[in-house]
C-alpha cells in the first residue's frame, strides 16, 4: 500500500504513551473472539450478500469492547493509525475493518492531506458501501481543512477510474451545510450524471438530499434548471425530504399592490 508524505512511516513509537500498534491489535482480536455469535454471524453475511466473513458482533457490543482500547490509543501518530488500520483490514472478519474505519475517524485529526491517496487506495481494498462510506467522513475532514490543496486534490479524485474512489469524492462535502461549495457539488453531480453504476447513482442524490437539508430551494432550482439528465433513483433521493422541508421553510409570500379606490 502507498505511503504518505515523509511522515514517520512505522507502527511503533516508543515516544508516547500508550499501547503501540501491535499491542492495540492484538487487543481488538482478545475483545472481539469471545463474543463470536455465529448465528448472528450468519444473517450480518447474508445481509451484505455474502461478500465478507462475520464475527456475528454487532456494533453497540463492538464498540464497547474496543472502547478502552481506542481510548488508549488515542495520542497514535499518523504511522501507527496507518499502520494499524492496514492490519485490520487485512483480517478476514468484516467486524475488524470496522474497527479500523472508526479507529481513522476518531483520529482523523492526526492524518492531513498527505495522506488521502492512502485513505483512497485502503477504500478500494475490500470495498463496499459500509467501509467505504466511513472513509467518506475522514477524507471529509481533511479536504475541508486543506484549503485550496484539497480542493485539488479530490478534484483529481472525481474523475478516478475506481467509482468507490469517484462515490468518495461526491459524498466528501456531507454535512458541511453552509459550509458546502455547491458550485463544486453540483458539477461533480452533473460530471456523474451519466453513470449507470447504482452507487454512484444512489451518492449523487444523497449528497443533493444532505445539502437540501440546509437549503432545498437551491437543489430544487439546480434539479430544475440542470441540463444533463439524472436517473429517477438519483432525482429520487435527492427530493425525497422537499415535502417536509417545505412545510417547515415554506416559500416566502410575494407581496402583491393592491388597486388603491378612487
Amino acid at each position: 500500500m502507498q505511503k504518505a508524505g515523509n511522515r514517520e512511516q512505522g507502527i511503533g513509537n516508543s515516544k508516547r504513551e500508550g499501547p503501540t500498534a501491535a499491542q492495540f491489535l492484538r487487543g481488538v482480536r482478545a475483545a472481539l473472539r469471545p463474543l463470536k455469535d455465529a448465528k448472528r454471524a450468519a444473517g450480518m453475511r447474508a445481509y451484505m450478500r455474502n461478500r465478507f466473513a462475520y464475527l456475528g458482533v454487532g456494533t453497540p457490543q463492538r464498540r464497547a469492547a474496543v472502547a478502552p482500547l481506542m481510548r488508549a490509543f488515542k495520542h497514535a501518530g499518523a504511522g501507527e493509525l496507518r499502520g494499524a488500520a492496514e492490519a485490520l483490514w487485512a483480517m478476514r472478519e468484516r467486524e475488524y475493518q470496522y474497527v479500523a474505519a472508526d479507529l481513522l475517524i476518531r483520529n482523523q485529526a492526526a492524518l492531513d492531506l498527505g495522506d488521502l491517496p492512502w485513505l483512497l487506495e485502503l477504500a478500494q481494498q475490500k470495498s463496499w458501501w459500509d467501509t467505504v462510506d466511513c472513509v467518506v467522513k475522514v477524507v471529509g475532514k481533511i479536504v475541508r481543512r486543506s484549503g485550496a490543496s484539497g480542493r485539488r486534490a479530490i478534484e483529481r479524485a472525481v474523475g478516478h477510474r475506481n467509482f468507490w474512489v469517484r462515490r468518495i469524492a461526491v459524498l466528501h462535502q456531507l454535512g458541511w451545510r453552509s459550509d458546502t461549495d455547491t458550485e463544486r457539488l453540483f458539477r461533480f453531480a452533473e460530471l456523474l450524471a451519466a453513470e449507470k453504476e447504482f452507487f454512484i447513482r444512489k451518492a449523487i442524490g444523497w449528497a443533493l438530499r444532505d445539502y437540501a437539508w440546509h437549503d432545498w430551494r437551491a437543489v430544487d432550482a439546480f434539479l430544475r434548471s440542470t441540463r444533463v439528465e439524472f436517473s429517477g433513483l438519483t432525482v429520487r433521493e435527492a427530493s425525497k425530504n422537499f415535502g417536509v422541508l417545505k412545510q417547515a421553510r415554506p416559500e416566502p409570500k410575494r407581496l402583491t399592490s393592491r388597486r388603491q379606490r378612487p
